[in-house]
């Protein structure tokens, strides 16, 4: 009977172990599925562009959220001479948890030159 009691903890422990290295696995894989940040960045600038057919010329804001990422990307909307009078545009973009687009727009546009003007509350 302790032999039968024996060989039952030992494969129970050895499930235990089994299960704990699992894990250690699933969590090792999810990160290495997860893209990095600068990864996202890459891919959001790519997939913005491919859609738009305009390039990125920077990334002014960027955040993980709770559905994945949310970035600010500014684009070249017309280029003009000087080129401090070229049209530019903000657009607001958002990533599902992989960096994959899953919606963006427009939320301003302005001349390359132009400052924003300031806004009361030190924004």
């Amino acid at each position: 009977m302790s032999n039968t009691k024996n060989t039952q903890e030992s494969q129970d422990s050895q499930e235990s172990q089994n299960s704990r290295n699992s894990s250690k696995t699933n969590d090792k894989q999810t990160a290495k599925s997860r893209p990095s940040p600068m990864e996202v960045l890459r891919q959001a600038r790519g997939q913005l562009a491919e859609l738009t057919g305009m390039e990125a010329e920077s990334v002014s804001s960027f955040e993980q959220t709770e559905e994945g990422w949310a970035l600010e990307v500014e684009v070249l909307e017309l280029e003009r001479v000087p080129d401090t009078m070229s049209l530019m545009a903000s657009y607001q973009v958002e990533l599902d948890a992989e960096g994959q687009l899953t919606g963006y727009r427009r939320v301003r546009r302005y001349e390359r030159g132009r400052s924003e003007a300031r806004r009361s509350g030190g924004r």
